[in-house]
């Protein structure tokens, strides 16, 4: 993997997020976990380069994203489709995703974790977070059609600037 300026990110990422998905991964080389989102954004907020991205509370990886400054996503590109779909259908709980998938963690020096699978892959420092409110809903169906019942939880909103971004050589 070879480090790119953040500013020379160039990807549709209406594509890249909602149609390829990613990993968001949280924790540290000891004890991390990842799983799959397609729902989450890149832009430009407080003069930084941001990413923000949707956590339902019930997921595993809800509970190493509040205690961890950092998280990374990895794009790993339509040839690893099958392992977003292990690691958005098993929970890091009852099963280990790094061996069910053959995922090969890679360590930055902030000691968060990327794959060598993965195609582009940023470094995220949180700089905000908030719980989604189901009476802020303008438009009521939203809040019906995807939260409660089989769905879970209103997910958490975190915004965290993009440190650093890799590129698969």
């Amino acid at each position: 993997m070879k480090p790119i300026a953040i500013k020379d990110l160039s990807e549709n990422f209406f594509e890249v997020i909602g149609k390829e998905w990613m990993l968001v991964t949280a924790g540290n080389k000891d004890h991390f976990n990842t799983m799959t989102a397609s729902w989450g954004g890149i832009g430009f907020l407080w003069n930084k380069p941001v990413v923000y991205i949707f956590i339902r509370p019930e997921r595993y990886t809800f509970e190493f994203i509040e205690k961890s400054e950092y998280f990374t996503l990895s794009f790993l590109g339509e040839e690893n489709r099958a392992i977003h779909k292990i690691c958005g259908s098993k929970s890091g709980r009852e099963v280990d995703k790094v061996k069910e998938t053959g995922l090969k963690p890679v360590i930055t020096e902030k000691g968060n974790i990327l794959f060598e699978q993965g195609r582009l892959s940023m470094e995220c420092r949180k700089l905000y977070t908030n719980v989604m409110k189901e009476d802020c809903f303008i438009d009521p169906s939203v809040c019906k059609q995807w939260y409660g019942g089989a769905h879970g939880g209103l997910h958490h909103i975190y915004v965290a600037e993009i440190t650093g971004a890799w590129m698969r050589e």
